[in-house]
């Protein structure tokens, strides 16, 4: 069983601040990357995105988990809580503040890579994104009123990923991480093949979500 000083550490955290922006009319859009190499493409495409933002008219928070100092192994599960490293109290404190999140990452074994599996098992905790509810079969969800993008690149072409493979990382992370916290809705931009691509398709890649960026989608 938690103890009384593990319970009151999770429900300081959870009420430091309100979620989402209230008084500033500027929306908020949070940059994820959550490629472990920020000399990756994935870095390129986040610094594209960042670009075509209208920045007078949104205010800019960024997470890069290659930056980040934290242990991505949640070791107890649920049953006993891990301390949060600060870099980690920084990322829930940024996704608590934002209005719109864009994630950036590459699709590696049809999964997501262990860097970002790790921050989100160690960040999106019940009580902080999601809460259990005594004789419900869903739990209350916490994040609603955000919205996100998904910018995923792959070697996999999409019609394979999507009708021989299923779409595992895509039903994973847009249903069952963020839809099932409350973020909707999650839309996806696939990038893909990558691999041994041409300059003129990178470069096409690094347009396409300047555009996004430029309709904050």
């Amino acid at each position: 069983m938690k103890n009384e000083r593990e319970i009151s550490e999770r429900k300081d955290i959870l009420s430091s601040n309100s979620f989402g922006s209230t008084s500033s009319k500027r929306r908020k859009v949070l940059i994820i990357n959550g490629h472990p190499d920020k000399e990756s493409f994935n870095y390129a495409l986040s610094d594209a995105y960042l670009k075509g933002i209208d920045q007078s008219k949104t205010e800019i928070l960024k997470i890069n988990l290659a930056d980040l100092d934290f242990n991505p192994n949640l070791a107890f599960g649920y049953r006993k809580i891990s301390k949060l490293e600060q870099d980690l109290l920084d990322a829930i404190e940024k996704i608590k503040a934002a209005d719109h999140m864009v994630w950036f990452f590459p699709m590696w074994w049809y999964g997501l890579p262990a860097l970002l599996k790790g921050f989100i098992d160690r960040i999106f905790l019940p009580g902080l994104f999601f809460k259990y509810q005594k004789g419900k079969l869903f739990p209350k969800r916490l994040l609603i009123g955000k919205t996100a993008r998904l910018v995923i690149t792959a070697d996999t072409v999409r019609w394979y990923d999507r009708w021989f493979m299923g779409s595992p990382l895509i039903n994973q992370f847009k249903k069952g991480t963020l839809e099932f916290c409350g973020v909707k809705p999650v839309k996806i931009t696939y990038l893909a093949p990558i691999k041994n691509s041409t300059p003129e398709f990178r470069e096409s890649c690094l347009k396409k979500v300047k555009r996004l960026a430029k309709q904050h989608g």
